[in-house]
């Protein structure tokens, strides 16, 4: 699978790369290794995965399956990474996972596993952008809580109507933000990193010193306790496994480096880099950020209250509110964490929009999306691809609107956006793995023999992860409780693979060159 490249001599070798593959530099060729670590990190996340399905997960079964549970998810997501990021060494384009899947495939199941991923893609960062802001939502609604006298207190709690206008206003703000130079979204994502690290810091060290007393260490790393009269589980494996998933959840999104392969310098090489230092870094700082959580814990049964300073709604907040009223009356200090909290919110979702548009404009350069030649057009002067923005945003706005009604739009939302993203992963895994070694050509970072053992490993970590997001979380099953995800996806995956076969097999054929090489075979 060689080819030789007769064009300047001078271009990066990413660049080379690239029209070898089929495609011409369009997009500017300006991040360097550090900003693209930067945008694949806020795109995961130090507080975004942890924060909001903490509360949850810590009332399955207690706090020692959540502690344990990050280790263990950490472990496997590292084999995830490194496949893929042997992955993006080789390929280092736009389209990342879905060009990846067309590639590693073959001609013959090519168009229909980059058809298949490409789209698990797309319908996982969308989603993604919703999980985002109904996050960010929730958070800014208890600081408003908190800031207006709390719920004991008689403070303004956001009703559902004034809920939705944030999430609908925080995907607004992101989409315009992402029509500006992607200049200004590399620098806002430097904030973002210095902001976590920073942030993160901050609290994990601040909140068990201000608390005036911290749980025991056995309590923390060995105490199991479930909540049947709540959650309605009895099991402990059953519970203990649902526990994972605040981890599952928060553990992806490292692949937004491999997105952005096409504006970074040295891609080959830089965009590796930047998905196992992501991996690394939120490994460290999230498991750090849930034993300060879980420590600081005063008063377990309370957290959950109704009735609480927080009105029951989110137990992290509930919990930095125990921390600073109780040192120093007043909740000032749990305001200003939670407002770096939300910050953190704000750029991930950030990030992930970019994200998202990055692939649309990928897939409808290749004529994958209804009406490709609106949604690959680049806007004229800043070279982003402002309409796909706008389209994922509006889509993202659709998703939220049965906030009015329904009480579990997070949950389907949550499981949509991992079972999307990282399902996406799990199509060109599984083709590197079963491919003849012969076609494959490596980039710099090269595993050798132990790269089929590892696509093996991380093959069935997705399929297992993607399996628990499709269980009920809370029984008995009613209206109210049931997991809506598996009905959203097959409905939409129905649609998808029905228009496979009934009409875009007889034209999709995967990644379209937009150069003509004439010499060799990619």
């Amino acid at each position: 699978m060689g080819s030789e490249f007769t064009g300047d001599t001078t271009m990066d070798a990413a660049e080379k790369r690239l029209n070898e593959l089929g495609y011409k530099q369009e997009l500017r060729r300006e991040m360097t290794m550090f900003k693209t670590l930067a945008i694949s990190f806020s795109t995961m996340t130090l507080f975004t995965g942890i924060t909001p399905l903490y509360g949850s997960s810590l009332q399955y079964a207690g706090p020692a399956s959540l502690v344990w549970g990050w280790v263990v998810v950490s472990f496997f997501t590292w084999f995830v990474g490194i496949a893929m990021a042997e992955i993006c060494s080789s390929f280092p384009t736009t389209g990342s996972l879905y060009f990846w899947a067309a590639h590693l495939a073959g001609p013959k199941w090519g168009p229909f596993s980059s058809w298949c991923c490409a789209w698990l893609e797309t319908i996982g960062l969308i989603a993604g952008i919703g999980t985002q802001a109904y996050a960010g939502s929730q958070t800014l609604q208890s600081i408003i809580l908190l800031s207006t006298g709390t719920n004991k207190g008689g403070g303004y709690f956001a009703p559902k109507w004034l809920f939705l206008c944030m999430y609908i206003g925080l995907t607004v703000i992101w989409a315009a933000l992402n029509t500006f130079a992607l200049e200004v979204i590399a620098l806002i994502d430097m904030i973002s990193i210095w902001w976590q690290l920073i942030g993160g810091i901050v609290i994990v060290i601040m909140l068990p010193l201000v608390s005036l007393t911290t749980q025991s260490a056995s309590y923390v790393f060995t105490h199991l306790e479930l909540a049947p009269e709540s959650t309605g589980i009895t099991s402990k494996p059953y519970a203990v496994i649902l526990a994972f998933l605040v981890s599952q959840y928060s553990l992806f999104g490292y692949d937004a480096a491999a997105h952005l392969t096409e504006e970074t310098k040295g891609a080959d090489k830089n965009g590796p880099i930047a998905i196992l230092g992501s991996i690394g870094m939120i490994s460290v700082f999230g498991w750090a950020y849930i034993l300060a959580l879980t420590f600081s814990i005063q008063n377990f049964g309370y957290l959950y209250d109704t009735n609480n300073e927080t009105a029951g709604a989110f137990v992290p907040a509930q919990i930095l509110y125990d921390a600073f009223h109780g040192r120093y009356h007043n909740s000032i200090g749990a305001i200003i964490l939670l407002f770096i909290i939300w910050g953190s919110f704000f750029f991930g979702g950030l990030s992930i929009t970019t994200s998202a548009a990055r692939v649309v404009y990928a897939l409808s350069r290749d004529n994958g999306v209804p009406f490709s030649s609106l949604w690959r057009k680049l806007h004229p002067k800043r070279k982003v691809p402002s309409n796909a923005v706008w389209l994922c945003a509006g889509i993202c706005i659709l998703l939220g609107l049965p906030i009015l009604k329904v009480n579990v739009v997070f949950t389907a939302i949550t499981s949509i956006c991992t079972i999307g993203w990282v399902g996406g992963y799990a199509v060109p895994i599984f083709a590197r793995m079963v491919m003849p070694e012969k076609n494959f050509k490596p980039g710099p970072f090269y595993l050798g023999k132990a790269g089929r053992p590892i696509c093996l490993i991380a093959f069935l970590w997705i399929c297992y992860t993607c399996s628990v997001f499709l269980l009920p979380t809370l029984y008995p099953i009613t209206w109210n409780t049931f997991n809506y995800a598996p009905v959203a996806l097959g409905v939409v995956l129905g649609l998808i693979m029905l228009w496979w076969v009934v009409d875009a097999r007889k034209w999709f054929k995967g990644p379209v060159r937009n150069i003509d090489t004439q010499n060799g075979k990619v």
